[in-house]
């Protein structure tokens, strides 16, 4: 079951047109609270923060201390903005968070067994029962997702029935105004060859070929890069110094391998389209705000020339409520330590 307590209006009302307002619910009751939350966050790539650097202004709002675990620091970039420890360096905590069910998030499970355990989606998972599921699902106090579409993977990928609570996403939080300019078409890469952080997709070599084709037909090509993509194989081109989804408002259209941000870059306004290598497997939902997808780069000019956006229900689907997302995921969170109620 997916609750999704906000009102269709609300789910909509940001979509292509800024932010949907004020966050709901609860705002004042952590700010009575005489003492900061601290909150442990394991997530499926463990040294993989830039999925929990949107969380840092609405947790330094609020005075809470968020930390993500490690297994160690080496593959810790110099002047992350995310504080970091492992699980022997952690300071004292009263919630820890997981992103999934991966090996890393299990093993922080069970070495801080006496802490409530929230699981939230912060990145896409695959819509089938992950192999450690079982070893958390009794102790996960809640779930939530950032729409219904993530959160009926998230639910079968934990192997569970229970409630998602859907809250949205913070990188949606302080939409970019579209602004397209002519001929450009941003490029959304994901990651060619996998590391100890995470493992790769499929569809790099279709994805360059594209991006050729498109270039030669006149297109400007501006690649928003993967965090753990190799900027070399996208030199050749202008790497965005914006985050994706920031860059998206300057493109005409994007086309890129289906990733965590398409819903993100749909809620902007900009289309896209989806690259689908034969061995890429990702939730439906993350197509779906594709307006069509191509398996021969000879395919690209067509496909980005056509580009739109779906309907406004899909869109609602995937991308969830727009606006207060930061405060409504940190509200859940908040709701399932007990000291904090």
């Amino acid at each position: 079951m997916i609750e999704t307590p906000l009102s269709r209006r609300t789910m909509l009302g940001g979509l292509l047109g800024g932010s949907a307002g004020a966050a709901l619910g609860g705002s004042a009751a952590w700010a009575r609270h005489s003492r900061p939350l601290r909150v442990l966050v394991a997530t499926n790539e463990p040294w993989g923060t830039y999925h929990v650097a949107p969380l840092l202004d609405e947790a330094g709002r609020r005075g809470w201390h968020l930390t993500q675990l490690v297994p160690d620091y080496a593959g810790v970039a110099p002047g992350d903005p995310v504080p970091v420890a492992t699980p022997g360096d952690a300071p004292h905590a009263d919630l820890l968070v997981v992103t999934g069910a991966g090996d890393w998030p299990a093993d922080c499970a069970a070495r801080f067994r006496r802490l409530p355990l929230v699981a939230s989606a912060l990145a896409y998972q695959q819509p089938a029962e992950a192999p450690r599921a079982r070893e958390l699902r009794r102790r996960i106090r809640m779930f939530t997702s950032s729409s219904a579409a993530e959160g009926r993977a998230f639910a079968r990928y934990f192997g569970t029935r229970r409630p998602v609570r859907v809250v949205g996403s913070p990188q949606t939080d302080d939409l970019p105004r579209r602004r397209p300019e002519s001929g450009l078409v941003l490029v959304l890469t994901s990651v060619t060859h996998p590391d100890q952080t995470g493992d790769a997709a499929p569809g790099t070599e279709l994805l360059l070929d594209a991006a050729e084709a498109l270039a030669a037909a006149g297109k400007r090509i501006l690649v928003g890069i993967h965090p753990r993509e190799d900027r070399s194989l996208w030199e050749r081109y202008e790497i965005s110094a914006d985050p994706s989804v920031t860059a998206s408002a300057r493109a005409e259209a994007a086309i890129g391998i289906p990733g965590t941000v398409f819903p993100l870059v749909a809620a902007v306004g900009t289309p896209l389209v989806a690259c689908t290598d034969p061995e890429l497997s990702v939730p439906d939902y993350l197509v779906s705000v594709c307006s069509g997808t191509i398996d021969e780069a000879a395919d690209a000019v067509a496909a980005v020339n056509a580009a739109h956006l779906p309907d406004r229900a899909t869109l609602s689907d995937a991308v969830g409520p727009v606006g207060g997302s930061g405060d409504r995921l940190l509200n859940a969170w908040r709701e399932r330590v007990p000291s904090f109620r």
